[in-house]
């Protein structure tokens, strides 16, 4: 099996990671709110000790640039919802909380990369990005707002940034019988997710040991972006087979990157 002394990978930045192909637990089951709809999730995963380590240890996705984290690539917006949805919160924001905010005022809030639509980049890296040194704080203006507001980020930030790294995927899948159903893929968002690119990453946070120390397992520590994700009724199946996998002790496929004991 692999672990992170044996088959330790390095990536661009020669920064060490456990190998992308190992061992994983998979849970199915039917969404209750759904007959049509299966849930696959990656317990291995779920059950792990990864933790967002920003601003205490991230090396960041670029070399050089350990202070923007994730946020050096901006985020792509899922749909036209997504973004009027951060836009309205982002109304909120003000020169005091938000260094871009008059630039953003004159230019806009997004780009364009390659026919995909984002925010826009200001000096490498989101401009939402409050940079080390802004007297309104350093750290993503919309997760800051979240926190003034009393709401959860999920509510202020893109869905790809508080989805991450949760990924979700559909798959239709033709059963013998000839009837279909949708499967939905709970699992890591690790380097293939981003694509092929994804390999030339200076560092990704999901796969390295320094990120896998948490209390918490991410089903706990992600509960609320999993109900949003999955529902209320298909997070409650989730928790009870992650509880039942936790309680014998150490399980079988653990996550490489979580520590030892």
């Amino acid at each position: 099996m692999p672990n992170r002394t044996s088959h330790p990978a390095l990536y661009a930045g020669g920064v060490p990671e456990v190998d992308l192909d190992f061992p994983r637990a998979w849970f199915e089951f039917s969404d209750p709110d759904d007959a049509d709809q299966l849930f696959r999730c990656d317990l291995t995963w779920l059950t792990s000790r990864w933790q967002c380590i920003f601003g205490a240890g991230c090396h960041g996705v670029v070399a050089g640039r350990a202070p923007d984290g994730c946020c050096s690539l901006g985020a792509h917006w899922s749909d036209e919802d997504d973004e009027k949805r951060v836009l309205a919160w982002a109304e909120r924001l003000t020169p005091q909380t938000w260094q871009f905010h008059d630039l953003a005022a004159r230019k806009g809030v997004s780009e364009f990369e390659d026919g995909d639509k984002r925010t826009r980049l200001v000096d490498g890296a989101c401009v939402f990005l409050n940079r080390p040194g802004f007297a309104g704080g350093a750290g993503c203006s919309l997760h800051a707002l979240a926190l003034r507001e009393g709401v959860h980020p999920l509510e202020t930030k893109p869905d790809v940034c508080w989805q991450l790294p949760v990924r979700r995927t559909y798959d239709w899948i033709d059963r013998p019988d000839e009837t279909r159903v949708l499967m939905v893929t709970i699992g890591e968002y690790d380097r293939r997710g981003w694509g092929p690119g994804g390999h030339d990453l200076h560092w990704w946070c999901t796969g390295s040991t320094e990120a896998h120390g948490a209390g918490e397992p991410v089903y706990e520590s992600y509960g609320p972006e999993l109900r949003e994700l999955m529902g209320e009724a298909a997070y409650a199946v989730l928790v009870e087979a992650c509880r039942a996998r936790l309680a014998g002790g150490r399980p079988i496929a653990p996550h490489p990157a979580d520590p030892l004991d």
